[in-house]
């Protein structure tokens, strides 16, 4: 079902292996070096700590709770601030190059970029060098620039979004793909209005063609040169389609599925896919090539995070309210191991109480565990935990980053 596709060379998270070996000349060093950027549930911080030493290597004090993303490139982390109107640029330290026959990596310490101000903002997507910053309570999302950034330079593009609405702006080409509101529908006072589809913009602001309909629009993920949506009537796929824009193709869930919806997405790497939710005890795997594009597996209790691996592109990882990890083969879509990581972390209550996430850095994944005040590190291959890393405070949303190089 699932078909080896276009090759990405750079994920969100950045692999070592995924490219040709590196050939070292005499006087050159292959070198591996991961980092996680840890945020804290109740302090305004975010730490990074170096997984060659298991220590902190820069801490980084925010304004409020925030949620984590990582550029395409792995070169910079997002610290989303949503209620202090605010996001965080934090430079990570890693840089890789290609160079055909082998990759380069510089490796410096992590600092702050830059400070990026709006109201409320919800989600940074990036494609490529392109950062799409978008605001729900703003009307407007920004368009930067990631290598501008790196220069400590904010230069944002402002984009309208007709209306404030807990929305998404990604960019793809020469357009962008944005959220729209439904303005028709009733709103209590002091909610934004749901979502009703997706339309394209060009680079100049100007719409393309009609609004996509994408009821209650959630989840967005990239894989290969596909970007898709997670909506109440299906999963909508924009492919590229040159000058007039992407091409749009909705894949209905039809009656095969039980009720529900997918509201969160992830993007396959080596292989062209999406994995996403579909109710809290359930997930799918979406084929957009496929004939029948769905396949549904039932997990054994409710899902409390779940990561693919960009290295193994057959692989993915789900942490279940039992505090078990479970490994998912992502082709015969069946639970291959599973194993005790934490101890059980209840889904009820509200949706921002401590809870696991999962992050997956070259041959480890990462488990944060915020009332240990710690970090659990499981073997990739043996699939057990082989250490643990103490954080102080309540470690909560993480990102990995890393890859191997040669050091000139």
């Amino acid at each position: 079902m699932f078909r080896s596709k276009i090759p990405l060379l750079l994920a969100t998270t950045i692999i070592a292996g995924t490219v040709a070996p590196l050939t070292l000349r005499a006087e050159e060093e292959g070198r591996a070096t991961w980092r996680l950027f840890i945020a804290d549930h109740t302090q305004p911080t975010v730490r990074a700590i170096d997984l060659g030493s298991d220590k902190e290597i820069g801490r980084f004090e925010l304004e409020g709770y925030a949620a984590m993303s990582l550029s395409d490139t792995g070169r910079t982390v997002f610290a989303i601030q949503g209620d202090q109107n605010v996001v965080h640029a934090i430079d990570t330290g890693i840089h890789l190059s290609d160079h055909g026959e082998h990759r380069d990596i510089e490796i410096k310490g992590p600092e702050l970029l830059a400070t990026i101000k709006g109201e409320k903002p919800g989600h940074v997507v990036a494609h490529g060098d392109d950062l799409a910053v978008f605001f729900d309570r703003g009307g407007s999302f920004d368009l930067l620039k990631e290598s501008a950034l790196q220069e400590g330079k904010v230069d944002p593009k402002p984009y309208n979004t007709t209306a404030p609405h807990h929305g998404v702006a990604v960019p793809m080409g020469k357009h962008l793909l944005v959220s729209v509101p439904n303005m028709d529908a009733p709103v209590r006072e002091g909610e934004l209005p749901p979502r009703l589809g997706l339309r394209v913009l060009d680079r100049e602001g100007k719409q393309v063609g009609d609004v996509e309909q994408c009821t209650g629009l959630h989840g967005e993920a990239t894989s290969a040169r596909l970007v898709a949506f997670g909506c109440e009537e299906g999963v909508l796929v924009a492919r590229p389609g040159g000058m007039d824009g992407p091409k749009f193709e909705m894949l209905n869930y039809g009656d095969t599925l039980p009720k529900g919806k997918v509201s969160t997405l992830l993007g396959g790497t080596s292989m062209q896919f999406f994995l996403g939710n579909y109710g809290e005890d359930k997930v799918v795997l979406i084929d957009p090539d496929d004939k029948k594009p769905y396949r549904l597996i039932d997990l054994p209790l409710r899902r409390i995070d779940f990561a693919l691996d960009p290295a193994r592109p057959h692989t993915a990882y789900i942490l279940t309210e039992d505090g078990k990890l479970h490994l998912l083969d992502v082709v015969d879509g069946s639970i291959k191991r599973s194993l005790p990581v934490t101890e059980p972390y209840s889904k009820d209550g509200h949706w921002r109480d401590p809870r696991p996430r999962l992050a997956v850095a070259g041959d480890h994944i990462a488990v944060t565990d915020p009332r240990r005040g710690m970090v659990r590190m499981v073997d990739v291959e043996t699939f057990k935990q082989d250490r643990t890393i103490d954080v102080e405070g309540q470690p909560f949303t993480i990102v990995a980053v890393g890859g191997s190089g040669a050091v000139h």
